[in-house]
């Protein structure tokens, strides 16, 4: 990806040395322990600040004037011209700039908000807590031109305790400002590389490039909601929750921060509200008489099934007394995989599904909601069971939404022989062998029997696909077209049929929807292997997968599923 010039020409080396010249700024405390989603409750309020954010990209020699000039002691726009930029939403394609579509080094954002009084009262009782749902890539976070926290690492949250910032000055609002450096290093995730380009024949002077070796867009921003939210200053810190076939137990372990002198008590409702079980301390057991078991999607009537376990603390701070309230969802399912079959609940589960990138247009990586919900039911739509995170931690948003309509999800993880499932990756007739569907079944037999043969471990082909272009048709099948990515599916198909009576136990399309890409002659306008365009529109391999998926569960012995195509969903 081509950046603008650089005078300097020393981004990818200030990212680290930068760190030296905000030190001396003063920090509040950075949040250690748990970090519990925020969730309102009696005992804790919420604010969300996604909505219009000031912007402005640090164009100058080195990319380092932010840092010089301490643009975080004073409003931004009182630093220079700043623009409007969305939160959450990636900056790239939110202009008409070509720079900054393609900008590599410091950005900063900032907003101005008003706190209710009560959240003010410096009595030692209220935790004020700013929270980033994730930003790209790495982060300095400061409020009233205090740094409280930062941050490596592009797709998780951080947060930090800013009450003693925000209490000690009422009245006054409270002003969030965010240094965002998107330089990719060998040491990031993902990685990547600055080139400079010396060649003054040939370049401008200090012209450099971020060298990248994925094949998606590394969009940056702010990606995910920035809230603000309180707690008691004795409070529930970390709720871990784990299930058990024995009994159908449910265990649990609870920390609590702020005070030793605490009490817990536990109440486990169903979704009708009633209680189903009790429990006191801070570990232990919750047996559940005749649960609702939590199902995947087209594998019982009831899917995605989840309790409601509310953990009551009350304490004394102070002399004060104090109570915090978390209610966290809870599925009761057990997953067991045999050398064969992947088990969810007792009962053989098997995936078909997509692979996802969070990435659409205009808002980028950007969460939002109204493409999170059309996605869900694109998916329900399609018939699919499961998605493939790739190729970073997902937002928490759409985790729990999976949850809640009992899509399965697996994170990748690298490690060959440490794993219970092989996941393979394999695009026969197209990165090698072009053109050539014939060899599909050959090729793909002997990967299937390999892989099995060395490690007796059950397999998911967790990549395979073609791109094609909406629209651009050939009969017999040339790639690129719709047809060829048809006839691509089928043939891959009917060895996953031979193999699911074996040891195969999925299968991931790549991918869910095209998606946007550096530029590059092998790539027009982004990856378009999707089966649906990056407007959520189906193309024709869409309709295959349909009628496949909603056939593999029709063949499950499932009373809940439809028959027939006549009958299926039209969501």
């Amino acid at each position: 990806m081509a950046a603008a010039a650089a005078p300097g020409g020393v981004v990818g080396q200030r990212c680290l040395q930068l760190l030296v010249l905000v030190a001396a700024a003063g920090r509040a405390a950075a949040v250690k322990g748990g970090m519990l989603y925020p969730r309102e409750s009696p005992s804790r309020e919420l604010k969300e600040l996604g909505g219009i954010w000031s912007f402005r990209a640090d164009f100058s020699p080195g990319r380092v004037a932010g840092f010089e000039q301490r643009w975080y002691r004073q409003p931004l726009r009182q630093t220079g011209p700043v623009i409007d930029m969305p939160v959450p939403a990636s900056f790239n394609d939110i202009t008409q700039d070509p720079h900054l579509e393609n900008y590599i080094g410091w950005v900063w954002y900032e907003k101005e908000v008003l706190l209710p009084q009560r959240w003010l009262q410096d009595d030692l009782s209220t935790r004020v807590v700013l929270r980033f749902g994730s930003a790209h890539y790495y982060s300095i976070v400061w409020v009233n031109g205090v740094q409280v926290v930062e941050h490596e690492g592009g797709h998780l949250p951080f947060e930090a305790d800013i009450s003693r910032i925000v209490q000690r000055s009422p009245g006054v609002p409270c002003r969030i400002t965010v240094a965002l450096n998107n330089t990719l290093t060998l040491h990031t995730l993902p990685p990547g590389s600055i080139q400079y380009m010396n060649d003054k024949t040939r370049y401008p002077k200090n012209y450099f490039v971020q060298n990248t070796r994925f094949d998606f867009f590394n969009y940056a921003g702010i990606h995910r909601p920035v809230v603000l939210y309180t707690t008691p200053s004795v409070y529930i810190d970390d709720i871990t929750v784990t299930t058990t076939s024995s009994e159908t137990m449910v265990q649990y372990q609870i920390s609590v921060v702020g005070s030793e002198l605490y009490s817990l008590s536990l109440s486990l409702r169903d979704q009708e509200g009633k209680v189903v079980a009790t429990g006191d301390g801070p570990s232990g057991e919750l047996k559940v008489p005749n649960p609702n078991l939590w199902w995947p999607y087209l594998m019982h009537e009831n899917p995605g099934y989840r309790y409601f376990l509310e953990v009551k603390m009350q304490a004394q701070a102070n002399g004060v007394p104090q109570e915090d309230i978390y209610t966290l969802p809870v599925g009761i399912r057990t997953v067991h995989v045999t050398s064969t079959q992947f088990l969810i609940n007792g009962k053989p589960f098997y995936f078909h599904g997509v692979n996802k990138h969070e990435d659409a247009d205009i808002r980028g990586k950007g969460l939002d909601w109204a493409l999170i919900v059309k996605d869900f039911n694109l998916l329900r739509w399609l018939g699919a069971n499961s998605f493939r995170t790739s190729h970073y931690p997902y937002a928490e948003e759409i985790m729990d939404l999976c949850d809640t309509y009992g899509i399965v999800v697996i994170d990748e993880c690298p490690g060959a022989p440490y794993v219970d499932v092989i996941c393979v990756n394999s695009y026969f007739s197209w990165y090698h062998d072009s053109g050539h569907l014939e060899v599909i079944p050959l090729q793909l037999t002997a990967q299937f029997e390999n892989w099995y043969k060395t490690y007796q471990k059950p397999i998911i082909q967790s990549e395979y696909g073609a791109d094609s272009v909406p629209g651009l048709h050939s009969d017999p099948p040339a790639m690129f077209s719709e047809e060829y990515q048809k006839a691509m599916l089928k043939e891959y198909h009917s060895v996953f049929d031979k193999k699911r009576k074996e040891y195969v136990v999925g299968e991931l399309i790549w991918n869910f929807a095209d998606f946007m890409t550096n530029q590059g002659i092998t790539r027009v306008l982004g990856n378009k292997k999707g089966i649906f365009t990056r407007q959520r529109q189906p193309k024709s391999a869409a309709f295959v997968l349909r009628e496949r998926y909603w056939k593999i569960a029709n063949e499950s012995s499932y009373a809940a599923l439809p028959c027939s195509m006549e009958e299926l969903p039209s969501h």
